[in-house]
């Protein structure tokens, strides 16, 4: 996919960004390479290789689910400007 100046400018200008010419010039460069390596990865035979979330075969350690600090309701309700049957009363503010 041959990109041109302009393009570049329209992308610029939907994201938002404001780019001068000289910078463009560049950005186009930069994209043509990217492009290029996009094209060589489409060249490649992937038939029979399974998606990868991520390329390491790695899992996070999750912490133990345990209850770690006693409860304050009491005390935090307490210090509440309006509460009724154990819930915190608020102004509405949607109608």
């Amino acid at each position: 996919m041959a990109l041109e100046h302009a393009d570049v400018l329209r992308a610029a200008h939907l994201a938002r960004l404001g780019l001068d010419e000289s910078e463009a010039a560049h950005y186009l460069d930069d994209l043509g390479r990217i492009l290029e390596m996009v094209d060589q990865l489409q060249g490649l035979d992937t038939e029979g290789v399974a998606p990868l979330a991520h390329p390491l075969d790695a899992t996070q350690r999750l912490r133990a689910d345990e209850v770690t600090e006693t409860d304050q309701r009491e005390t935090f309700q307490r210090c509440a400007p309006a509460v009724e049957n154990g819930l915190y009363l608020v102004p509405r503010v949607v109608e």
